[in-house]
């Protein structure tokens, strides 16, 4: 599961649906609905936040607005109750290692993308997430050759 700090504005087609399939399956987590992935160190920062399943639900709709942008046809009504949530901080280090990992998967998957987006030093994130100093954060599993 990668639930993207980085704006869904700059994954290709692939990764955008993935990322919607994903988000659903932690909203599912968040409601008690399913039996796996209860512990996944991506929920981590929504299960921290005061109001997590509408933080999870506010992360949904950035990904719908994202996809009608696009032409997609995304189903609004999986999203659910949106209300205003603050936003969740996330540390520079872990979009810039977000970012880096997106750009590995999309030199492979598009070209395209690749070339447009590789100039971007600094990624906007996810409108959900505001950027503060620090390192990777601890629920990162994936640290290896960050």
């Amino acid at each position: 599961m990668r639930l993207w700090t980085i704006h869904p504005q700059y994954l290709d087609r692939q990764g955008l649906v993935a990322l919607w399939r994903e988000a659903l399956l932690a909203r599912a987590v968040l409601r008690g609905q399913t039996r796996g992935y209860r512990h996944h160190p991506q929920l981590e920062r929504f299960l921290a936040h005061a109001l997590p399943r509408c933080a999870i639900s506010a992360y949904l709709a950035a990904i719908h607005a994202e996809a009608t942008a696009r032409g997609y046809s995304f189903d609004k009504s999986k999203i659910g109750p949106l209300r205003p949530v603050d936003p969740i901080s996330v540390t520079a280090d872990q979009v810039s290692y977000e970012w880096r990992h997106l750009l590995r998967k999309l030199s492979v998957r598009s070209r395209t993308l690749h070339r447009q987006w590789r100039a971007v030093r600094v990624p906007q994130c996810h409108p959900l997430f505001r950027s503060v100093p620090g390192p990777i954060e601890p629920w990162e599993r994936e640290r290896r050759g960050a």
